[in-house]
């Protein structure tokens, strides 16, 4: 399994910036190439959270929990 985890920043404490939880492969198609390169998974989930900044994120193997929203 490979996971996708973003670290976000707040767009109003750019500072502030924390691990999220995008998706995984047992609910998208996600190959380690594919989200070292920048799974559109992680552009679509994005567009959904405008109060934050991309500062990067991780393609992770193995069982990620889901946190936050």
């Amino acid at each position: 399994m490979i996971s996708i985890i973003a670290v976000l920043c707040s767009l109003a404490s750019p500072g502030t910036c924390h691990e999220q939880f995008v998706t995984n492969s047992d609910f998208a198609e996600i190959s380690m190439q594919s989200c070292l390169m920048g799974a559109p998974q992680l552009a679509d989930w994005m567009k959904q959270h405008p109060a934050e900044r991309l500062a990067g994120w991780k393609c992770r193997m193995g069982k990620q929990e889901s946190r936050g929203a």
